[in-house]
């Protein structure tokens, strides 16, 4: 982690995980640990011709600001932490 508080996710990992660019992500803080993963992908099934097919809901998403990060990090501030 860098002093801005970025983290890069080695390549070997991102392609062991399946990660690629764009990849929305969910991130959570569990039992003083960070857990990375891809979001799940909310479908909608539309019909097409005689087939039905289930695509991706695509969504406005909130745009990400300063303001979240600062609450992400004083939330895990917070979080108690375990030692190993």
């Amino acid at each position: 982690m860098d002093s801005a508080g970025r983290l890069v996710i080695p390549k070997k990992v991102r392609q062991a995980a399946g990660l690629k660019p764009g990849t929305l992500l969910e991130i959570q803080c569990r039992d003083g640990r960070v857990e990375i993963e891809p979001a799940p992908i909310e479908l909608r099934f539309v019909r097409r011709g005689k087939f039905v097919v289930a695509l991706p809901n695509r969504r406005p998403s909130k745009p990400f600001t300063a303001e979240t990060v600062e609450g992400t990090l004083e939330a895990l501030r917070v979080e108690p932490r375990t030692e190993r």
